[in-house]
């Protein structure tokens, strides 16, 4: 399932930084068909400590995570809208993406220059998610020009877009992101096919120094972020991107003491593939078996057939039922055959909405 967070910044943030260490940590792309990635594109693993711990009770002669893809965005500048700097093809970019992570300075460093003269997080913000409104505010200012004409002699299509266009155009006007727009679920179908920036969930990455990298309870920055991000309802996640394009280049024992050594569990770079897989509700569900274990993504509220089919079309088209058994039920049994003595191993049918971390052995014909 090819889903990708565009990473975007204003210039000298740490945006180019972070994706340093995304590229670093990269996937191996063999791994993966079908996936000629452009020099913008990393691939990155999703962590997932239940992919180790099925690999240690299976022993399978390979095991396959499933991975996520980042698009480094071109930088952008006051005035994209409008074509400044690269605006246009920030803004095309950004509209393949499926989710925003903008990266926020947080962090002092004379040796570093602001594009504005001073490290100001709120003003960093408001310019990129301006830039986004006013780009939408166009596009369904010239659509509303269209529409109207045709509400007025009565056509019914029209006679339901207009006031939806006009809801937009209104919040869009009061600087506020079309997704903070409340819609019926039909209307929120017709805003999709609009393809709007800010209907695009966003994720705010505060790029820290290195003595914040442990606590940022203490960064100014950081607490105003938080604060703004609270009324965007979205979340934040810190990070040192420095220190983050250290880690990507160690790996197993030695990137484990690295971040014992900071006082850190998890690098900031795992939080924020994590933060953004959950963002788009995204799910991960497992097969098992002596050949390969291997985690697959999956939207939240796919049903078993659906779910067949990201493996193989065949596997949905001929679907029969869905051998299906909880990770927490099979680590518990300690193996496949006392889950199924223990009447853990269910069989489900094609109105079976899959969840997270089921481990499925997919039954079909064609």
């Amino acid at each position: 399932m090819a889903l990708t967070a565009g990473i975007v910044g204003l210039p000298n943030v740490g945006k180019s930084t972070l994706f340093n260490a995304i590229t670093q940590a990269g996937a191996e792309s063999a791994n993966y068909p079908f996936c000629t990635i452009d020099p913008n594109v990393g691939i990155v693993e999703v962590p997932d400590h239940r992919l180790l711990k099925l690999t240690e009770l299976v022993q399978p002669k390979k095991t396959v995570p499933t991975a996520f893809e980042f698009t480094d965005i071109a930088g952008i500048v006051k005035g994209a809208s409008k074509g400044e700097g690269l605006g246009n093809k920030f803004l095309s970019h950004i509209r393949e993406v499926d989710a925003i992570c903008q990266v926020v300075r947080c962090f002092a460093d004379d040796n570093i220059t602001h594009v504005s003269g001073k490290v100001d997080p709120i003003s960093d913000i408001e310019i990129i998610n301006l830039e986004l409104i006013l780009a939408d505010l166009e596009s369904v200012d010239k659509r509303i020009s269209r529409v109207e004409k045709l509400a007025k002699q009565k056509d019914k299509e029209a006679l339901v877009e207009f006031p939806i266009l006009t809801k937009l155009k209104e919040a869009l006007e009061n600087e506020k992101a079309a997704r903070t727009v409340e819609l019926t679920e039909e209307e929120a179908k017709f805003v999709k096919g609009l393809h709007l920036l800010t209907t695009k969930p966003m994720l705010y990455v505060a790029n820290v120094g290195e003595d914040d990298v442990t606590d940022a309870t203490e960064n100014d920055y950081v607490q105003k972020v938080r604060e703004f991000a609270e009324e965007d309802n979205a979340e934040v996640i810190v990070v040192c991107a420095k220190i983050e394009e250290e880690i990507a280049e160690l790996e197993g024992e030695e990137k484990e003491m690295f971040l014992s050594e900071l006082g850190i569990e998890e690098s900031g770079l795992d939080q924020l593939i994590r933060a953004t897989y959950s963002l788009l509700g995204l799910a991960t569900y497992f097969t098992a078996g002596v050949q390969e274990v291997r985690a697959w993504t999956f939207r939240h509220g796919m049903k078993a057939p659906q779910c067949a089919g990201i493996i193989h079309s065949d596997f949905e088209r001929g679907f029969i039922r869905a051998e299906t058994v909880s990770f927490e039920d099979l680590m518990a049994a300690g193996s496949m055959t006392a889950a199924k003595e223990a009447g853990k191993v269910r069989l489900e049918g094609k109105e079976y909405e899959v969840k997270d971390g089921d481990i499925i052995h997919f039954r079909f014909n064609v």
